[in-house]
């Protein structure tokens, strides 16, 4: 990517965020303190009926965790973003979102009212006020990524939650079409800590560098690069349609 940044700022734990990255900019997560998870949905800008497609992802690319070289699906068989770097090594796209009972449940009802902005907001909540932004609602929640959450599973097929491993990561996305991206920093719902866990994340926009001829996420099996196809075909008569009409 372009070392220049063109945007940068913190989501401070237990809250949430959205807005739009245009095709050809990276998105830089960095987990400075260790700890964070950051719940993320992501729809087409342009078609917000096209949205994420975490079964997809997973199943295309013959994975159970999300990490450099994989990409992420849409709906429609085409690449919202690509995972070009990441130092974490593994994310979450199984376990969902905390709502507001298991929150409750587990460390307690805290209000706006009562603590500010350190309240104890819900993922499924964060989701919602800001999909509600957008013209978006419940029935746009779709299963969502947990970043720099990594979840093991033993012999019988339960889900862990490991501690402590993304502290100092980072992880960068390369978006392949312009697309809203909805952000909260929640509790993943498998953390079991006794305390509040919320911790910030902070991100940055940087320039993409053009894709080249190799490329490690396209190229990494046949499935990507036939949903890089897809994408190309997308913008082709997407940019086709629009001059059609001048």
């Amino acid at each position: 990517m372009n070392n220049e940044m063109l945007y940068e700022d913190v989501i401070p734990g237990g809250c949430h965020w959205s807005f739009r990255v245009g095709r050809g900019q990276v998105l830089r997560l960095v987990d400075e303190h260790g700890g964070t998870n950051v719940g993320m949905l992501m729809y087409n800008a342009e078609q917000l009926l096209e949205r994420i497609n975490i079964p997809d992802t997973l199943k295309c690319q013959h994975t159970f965790r999300l990490g450099a070289g994989h990409c992420i699906y849409t709906d429609m068989g085409r690449v919202l973003c690509s995972i070009t770097e990441d130092t974490a090594g593994w994310h979450d796209g199984v376990c969902g979102t905390c709502d507001s009972q298991l929150v409750e449940s587990r460390w307690g009802r805290k209000t706006y009212q009562q603590a500010g902005n350190a309240m104890h907001r819900s993922g499924r909540d964060g989701f919602l006020i800001e999909l509600a932004k957008h013209g978006l609602g419940r029935r746009d929640i779709v299963a969502n990524l947990n970043l720099f959450s990594k979840v093991v599973a033993d012999a019988e097929g339960n889900l862990t939650l490991a501690e402590g491993c993304s502290a100092g990561s980072h992880i960068d996305l390369r978006f392949e079409m312009d697309t809203l991206v909805v952000m909260h920093t929640c509790p993943h719902p498998l953390n079991l800590c006794a305390e509040w866990p919320a911790r910030p994340v902070r991100y940055q926009i940087y320039q993409a560098m053009p894709l080249s001829d190799t490329d490690i996420c396209r190229d990494s099996c046949d499935e990507n690069q036939r949903g890089f196809l897809n994408n190309m075909h997308y913008h082709h008569g997407h940019c086709h349609h629009h001059g059609g009409g001048r």
